[in-house]
């Protein structure tokens, strides 16, 4: 009987330690990696949560959010990236050069616009968006906005580009 209630703690004790070191967040999901970020990703589809797509005028210090559809957007492990928008009746295509990064912590993704000869720690404004899901071939990050007395959010879906 000894044994049945040693082998019992033993594998109590070992699921205890197993789950504390798993990585989880507050609602129990598996948490985000910034490695599960990091590569060439397209923007094929924005969605709008709590607030009409009319009430959108700009996005991302863009005129409109319809230029970062079809985006391209890399994002090298040294955190430095860009995004190039594609042709458009609203935009012309361009590159733009990011340093961006994932915190863990907090589940989000922030990225700076660089210019020519900027460095990254001498900007001090640029976007913070909430990273709600990423597997590694697909990413959802949503961008919060104050529409009327709460918070909506415009929706970005990623794929992961085929090389």
């Amino acid at each position: 009987m000894k044994r049945i209630f040693l082998i019992a703690a033993i594998f109590c004790t070992t699921l205890v330690v197993l789950q504390s070191c798993s990585p989880k967040t507050t609602n129990g999901a598996v948490a985000l990696k910034k490695g599960n970020v990091t590569g060439n990703w397209v923007l094929n589809d924005i969605t709008f949560d709590g607030i009409p797509e009319i009430a959108v005028k700009s996005f991302l210090g863009e005129n409109s959010y319809k230029c970062f559809v079809g985006s391209t957007w890399n994002l090298t492990n040294s955190g430095n990236g860009s995004y190039t928008l594609p042709t458009s009746a609203m935009c012309g295509a361009y590159t733009q050069n990011i340093f961006w990064s994932v915190s863990t912590a907090d589940e989000t993704f922030q990225f700076k616009k660089l210019n020519e000869k900027d460095k990254a720690k001498n900007i001090t404004d640029g976007y913070r968006l909430m990273l709600s899901a990423t597997d590694g071939s697909m990413m959802t990050i949503k961008s919060p906005i104050e529409y009327g007395n709460k918070t909506a959010y415009v929706v970005l879906h990623f794929v992961k580009a085929v090389k």
